[in-house]
């Protein structure tokens, strides 16, 4: 076996020189912090729970925050924190509560590079399977001394993952084997193939590798370069995760060529300081392990690993703490994604809300510039008082037998009845049309937005189908608000006394058309001259009667609540627009919610270098503890 590193450190320190000897390695210096001087507190400890208490809060808001409206990089989001919060409870949570649990090795690779060979070699025994079917490892298989195997049993390491004795072939189970020949302090997983054709075991591995103290990574001299790999460790480099290779299967003719190559590419990525172990083509014995003279180095290097406690740890602490500085930036982009499907949601309610609010603007406007006067309302409004029908009503009882005569006689309703209908028909048609424009107004603004499309359905494009009996109803409903208006307020006049319900019918009609003009009472300009004087002379009967000031104020009251009851029923409407943003669960506030989780941790974290190493309490990033 050849090696690379420096002789000075071994691990995260840059590769320089030629081949160095696997021996000349020393783990007593290998990114460890100085102990604390003798007597002196260990404040450490009291530390430690401030950042696992940190880290607790962040897992809570990143679990939290959804990301459910369809937007650019919304999948990434929500990936991304399902990673981190994995992350967090397979390795940073559980590993900052047990800071002296065993060292945990994760060997990754390609497909066929000969993975659980290296680890059944390392163990000295055939834990993992090997074979020429691919992928081969479908389920993890952890190996530990037996000393250890309580410590991975237990779960808090992977608690997602289901113990077992027994190989499988399951990716949620976690094959437990304890190795005799493993030293205390030192554990290997065999993960799934990171380029496996099978999604899940490619998942696996990702999340396996993110729960690692140290990532072996196992490749080979033909496969080297593959762009997957070198894509996780680049993943690795960013979250400061100790890094050591092996370079399996180099014909002896290549190894200087190849070896040459391959560390050039790890200084490119940043990742000079990793060892690199050099495995030349050779062919397994009876029990398909490598020969034991080629890796004995390895094995060597692994057991002085695993016996020295201070170098363990500072591997540890090493990974952990480049897992949580590198938490702070990965946990912006998600609260700049929060704050994107906030903004989005908002946006979404603002095109529903100007559309339906042009619907009310509609119908006051109608309500205003005397439109609804015009057609069948006009001519029953004609009728109505060109016929002294108004005057008659008004004026004595004997009115309302007429019109019943009449209309037995004749078969034709009374002219107030006629009125009356062609006022709630008129008002129907002008509720229909504006929720029409409104409803297809917010369609089509959805549809040019990419979340609101997704929002959409077909229903949503025209108004919901019970809105002209809402609407018929709401009409009625205010006809007789206006006629209890006009019996409260005339309810001294001895008119009423004299006509009772009649004469509040035939005056409430008045005041219905009234709320149709631009004037506080009867049409003016086009509409007097096509009413003639009869109009005139009706209005001065009514303020006879009521006064002035009394018809202004019927009418603007009348006004008031028929605009109430079409804001209630516009609303019922933009609520079939609104339920979908609400229902999607876009919160205003997980981006701050975010920011402040990754500030309490950067803290906190910053607290905890501080501590273990005063020189560090500047430190951003792994690259400071280097």
């Amino acid at each position: 076996m050849t090696t690379h590193g420096d002789p000075a450190t071994g691990l995260g320190t840059p590769m320089v020189g030629p081949k160095t000897p696997i021996t000349d390695i020393r783990f007593d210096t290998v990114d460890s912090h100085p102990p604390p001087r003798t007597g002196a507190p260990d404040t450490g400890r009291r530390v430690e729970p401030d950042l696992r208490t940190a880290l607790g809060e962040l897992r809570t808001v990143i679990d939290g925050t959804a990301y459910p409206l369809t937007l650019p990089g919304a999948d990434e989001a929500r990936q991304g924190g399902a990673a981190l919060v994995a992350q967090l409870d397979d390795y940073l949570l559980p590993r900052l509560s047990r800071l002296d649990a065993p060292l945990l090795v994760v060997v990754g690779g390609s497909t066929g590079a000969g993975k659980s060979t290296l680890v059944n070699s390392l163990v000295q025994a055939r834990v993992s399977a090997v074979g020429v079917l691919r992928p081969t490892t479908r389920s993890p298989v952890l190996v530990c001394g037996p000393a250890d195997s309580a410590w991975f049993r237990q779960g808090d390491l992977l608690p997602g993952l289901t113990r077992t004795t027994q190989p499988g072939d399951r990716p949620d189970t976690l094959q437990l084997v304890a190795a005799p020949a493993l030293p205390a302090g030192l554990a290997f997983l065999d993960a799934p193939d990171i380029d496996s054709v099978v999604d899940a075991n490619r998942a696996l591995a990702t999340q396996l590798l993110a729960a690692a103290d140290l990532w072996l990574f196992v490749t080979t001299a033909a496969r080297y370069a593959d762009a997957v790999p070198w894509e996780l460790l680049r993943t690795a480099k960013l979250r400061g995760t100790v890094v050591a290779l092996v370079l399996d299967r180099v014909p002896p003719a290549a190894t200087d060529e190849v070896t040459a190559h391959l560390s050039e590419m790890l200084t490119a990525y940043g990742l000079a300081a990793a060892p690199l172990f050099v495995l030349p083509e050779t062919v397994v014995d009876g029990q398909g392990l490598l020969p034991g003279r080629l890796t004995e180095p390895l094995r060597t290097w692994f057991a002085r690993l695993a016996a020295d406690s201070d170098a363990r740890a500072a591997v540890i602490r090493q990974t952990l703490d480049g897992a949580v500085s590198a938490l702070v930036p990965t946990v912006e982009s998600l609260a700049k994604a929060a704050d994107q499907q906030a903004a989005a949601a908002q946006a979404l309610d603002l095109r529903v809300h100007a559309a339906y609010r042009a619907a009310r603007h509609s119908v006051e406007q109608s309500l205003r510039d005397g439109r609804l006067l015009r057609g069948e309302v006009l001519a029953r409004w004609q009728e109505f008082v060109g016929t002294g029908e108004l005057f008659r009503t008004l004026e004595a009882r004997v009115g309302r037998l007429r019109d019943r005569l009449v209309a037995a006689m004749t078969g034709r309703p009374a002219p107030n009845a006629q009125l009356r209908t062609a006022i709630e028909s008129q008002l129907v048609t002008l509720l229909r049309e504006t929720s029409a424009v409104a409803a297809e107004q917010s369609y089509a603004a959805w549809q040019a937005h990419p979340a609101g499309a997704a929002l959409l359905t077909p229903e949503l494009a025209r108004p919901d189908d019970d809105l002209p009996e809402r609407a018929e109803r709401l009409v009625r409903d205010w006809q007789r608000g206006v006629l209890e208006l006009v019996r409260n307020q005339g309810g001294d006049k001895r008119f009423v006394a004299r006509s009772a319900a009649y004469a509040v019918n035939a005056t409430g009609l008045a005041v219905m058309i009234a709320v149709f003009a631009s004037t506080a009472f009867i049409p003016t300009g086009l509409e007097v001259a096509a009413a003639g004087g009869t109009t005139v002379a009706a209005q001065k009967v009514l303020e006879a009667i009521f006064g002035d000031q009394a018809i202004r104020t019927l009418a603007g009251r009348a006004r008031s609540e028929l605009l109430l009851l079409v804001d209630q029923l516009l609303d019922q409407e933009a609520a079939r627009y609104l339920s979908r943003t609400a229902a999607a669960g876009v919160d205003a506030g997980p981006g701050d919610r975010l920011r402040e989780a990754g500030r309490t941790l950067d803290a906190a974290r910053s607290r905890t270098a501080s501590v273990e190493d005063p020189g560090a309490a500047g430190a951003t990033g792994p690259e400071a503890t280097r």
